[in-house]
């Protein structure tokens, strides 16, 4: 499982990478990363959203524990200080381990590669 020191809880930490982090989207999964230049000693942090359009409480409990399975791997990949958060799409609740997996690598990948949205004072 992904560590509890890498584990997004607050609702502020998860507004602010949706809607200033680069997204990449893949058929499974949506992907937003927030690079945060303030906090270079901080762990980056990995939150998961899965919502019921995804399916019901088992299906979702199922596909979030995949997709922190599969973070695991990738997490060390991640700039440090920087926030993620993974939003399942519904193809999620069908998708094989291994086309999950390939979309998180490719989304990743994605999302890291592009440069970063200037931001300006009167955005929010």
């Amino acid at each position: 499982m992904l560590p509890s020191a890498n584990r997004m809880r607050r609702r502020d930490e998860f507004g602010v990478a949706v809607r200033r982090g680069q997204r990449a989207g893949r058929p499974t999964l949506v992907l937003h990363l927030l690079t945060r230049p303030d906090a270079p000693d901080d762990e980056p942090l990995v939150g998961f959203v899965v919502a019921r359009s995804v399916g019901n409480a088992v299906v979702r409990n199922r596909v979030r524990r995949r997709l922190r399975h599969l973070m695991r791997d990738h997490v060390h990949r991640l700039p440090r200080g920087s926030l993620l958060v993974v939003r399942a799409n519904p193809a999620a609740a069908e998708a094989r381990a291994d086309d999950l997996a390939a979309d998180l690598d490719s989304a990743l990948e994605r999302v890291r590669r592009r440069p970063a949205r200037p931001t300006s004072k009167g955005r929010r």
